[in-house]
Order: C-alpha cells, then structure tokens, then sequence
C-alpha cells in the first residue's frame, strides 16, 4: 500500500531534496506541492494525502494557520508533520497544539524523514520528549487549570499511561514498565485518546501539559 505525500515549503531545493528521498522508496510516493499554506487545503481534499510534510514558518500562510484549516474544513484530515530548523522553536508548539502530529527537524537523515512519514500514516505520533518538554515549560500554565484533566474522567491507570507516553514510551515499553500485556496497554491508549477527544498520542501529550496536568519541571 502506497503512503501518499504532500509537501509544503516556500524553498524549492528543500522540496525537490524531500521528493528525492520519499520517491526512492517503493512505499511512498510524493504527490503534490506547494510553496504556501494558502494552497494547501484546495490541494488535499483534490490529491487526498496520507501526510502533509509542511515547513512551519512560511511568508503567507504558515503551517500553524494551515494546520488549523485543515483540521477545521477538511473531512477525515490527514496527519501532519512539520518541518523546523531549530527544535525549541515556539513555532512547533503552536503548530502541535493545533493538531500537527509531530514534527521533524530540517536536518533530520533521509532514514529519519522516510521512518517519521510511515508512523504518522500508521496513526502512531512522532515524541520528542525532551524538546515538548522544553517548549511547554514556556507556552503551559504555571498552576493546574481546575485539577488539570479531571474532567475528562481519566481511571488511575489511564492517568498513569498518559505519564508514561508523555515520556516518549512506546506500547511495548509501557507493558513491560506496567507488567502488563501490549493489547491491554492499546487499550489504555485508545481510552485516554476518547476521553480527551484527541486523534493521537502527540495531541494527548499538549493536552497534559496545557492543563497542567503533567508540568514541565
């Protein structure tokens, strides 16, 4: 099965060198581009992408603005993935809390691109644990906003799962840290997901830290 990409930055030799390195591979093929947020959501509900691979900053319409129209006027969105070139950018931040599923680093090894688009197409999330961290200690509140997520009925094992992905653990690495089996911990996930009303593990990750549920320090 063919993960469909389209690319988004206003520098062309960073196109054509992302297009390079996802059409090499058998399972990925680049299927648009455009140089600016302003044609991005026309272009996906034509091409229908799995992932967008979009440059943050932009002149016009930056992949912030972006993010939130696509998720806003396109049905069954696809995921987004970022480009940055530094990780502390505050840009990031503002473009995960939008709904973007991670993000990836300019400079990031053509292995690292092609393994960030197959997760994001799968609906795993791409962590950076430390650089998320770094970004909420600036943008999260200082104090818990009305007991952080208590609201969402979260159990104490769902709770303890949230912790434990905002930690950048994997499945597997949370059943063997809760002696647990894989499925039960899919399970915990999919519930933490349904009870934030977030599409993935990134988004439930800048939900923990907005309402200072889990704090930066």
């Amino acid at each position: 099965m063919t993960i469909d990409v389209l690319l988004v930055d206003d520098e062309p030799l960073i196109r054509s060198g992302l297009r390079a390195i996802i059409n090499a591979e058998p399972d990925l093929t680049v299927i648009g581009e455009a140089e600016d947020g302003a044609a991005v959501t026309p272009l996906v509900r034509r091409l229908r992408p799995d992932v967008v691979l979009m440059d943050v900053r932009m002149p016009v319409v930056d992949g912030i603005e972006t993010t939130r129209r696509l998720l806003a006027n396109v049905d069954d969105p696809p995921r987004i993935l970022v480009l940055t070139t530094f990780e502390n950018d505050d840009y990031v931040f503002d473009a995960l809390r939008a709904g973007a599923s991670g993000f990836l680093l300019k400079r990031a090894r053509p292995d690292e691109v092609i393994r960030a688009i197959r997760l994001l197409a799968a609906g795993d999330s791409l962590l950076f644990p430390a650089a998320i961290r770094e970004l909420a200690a600036r943008h999260s509140p200082p104090e818990s906003q009305a007991g952080g997520l208590d609201g969402a009925g979260l159990t104490d094992r769902e709770a303890e799962v949230l912790r434990l992905i905002a930690q950048g653990l994997t499945n597997a690495e949370i059943a063997a840290h809760l002696i647990v089996s894989s499925e039960t911990v899919k399970t915990h996930v999919a519930h933490v997901l349904t009870k934030l009303d977030v599409r993935d593990r990134t988004q439930a990750v800048i939900r923990a830290y907005q309402t200072g549920f889990i704090t930066p320090g």
